[in-house]
């Protein structure tokens, strides 16, 4: 199969509706998600994965807020994961009176850096995988996150060491490639 030329466009507009909540929501909230551990934002994306296959499976949605919702902060969760890793690693030096508070423009700075590298990856795999996700269901892709969740759960449990896998990051970089399909998908069927 080759290569959609709309693929790219296509992630860059899902990704322009997460980044725009993200900084939404930090204008409102700051980032008071500073204050939590990797574990609790992977447990986050969990909540929120695990909602999605509830709904699928039962065909209700007592809430009824839109699935698509729950794509969107996985997506935001993950990042807020990558960018957690990296002052965890202490890679990032966080720079303020207050070391949970970033300004909005480091957190949006921190954002587009670990997004972008996402999208970077998730092109590159897609160009070798050959659009292979526009075939698959997004219930399939649902259950992918749930695994990928899994396994960083047992490298959290781990204490971050492995022996042969990739780190946590290579997880949360899925979790955004696959829920950035999901919405993609998603938003072909409303068409």
């Amino acid at each position: 199969m080759t290569e959609n030329p709309n693929t790219k466009k296509e992630i860059e507009q899902q990704a322009a509706v997460c980044r725009t909540l993200f900084e939404k929501k930090t204008r409102d909230y700051g980032t008071s998600w500073r204050v939590l551990r990797l574990p609790s934002l992977t447990d986050q994306i969990f909540i929120k994965a695990s909602r999605i296959r509830s709904i699928q499976e039962s065909g209700e949605n007592r809430v009824g807020d839109d699935i698509r919702g729950e794509f969107v902060a996985m997506v935001n969760y993950a990042v807020m994961a990558l960018i957690q890793a990296e002052v965890e690693s202490g890679t990032l030096k966080v720079e303020s009176d207050d070391p949970m508070e970033l300004s909005l423009d480091e957190a949006m700075r921190l954002y587009d850096k670990h997004l972008n590298a996402t999208l970077e990856l998730m092109l590159a795999k897609n160009h070798d995988y050959g659009e292979a996700w526009r075939q698959m269901r997004v219930s399939s892709m649902v259950d992918l996150i749930l695994m990928k969740l899994r396994r960083i759960k047992q490298i959290e449990d781990n204490d971050g060491k492995t022996l042969v896998s990739e780190g946590v990051e290579g997880g949360y970089m899925d979790i955004v490639n696959y829920s950035l399909f999901c919405l993609i998908r998603l938003a072909a069927d409303v068409k």
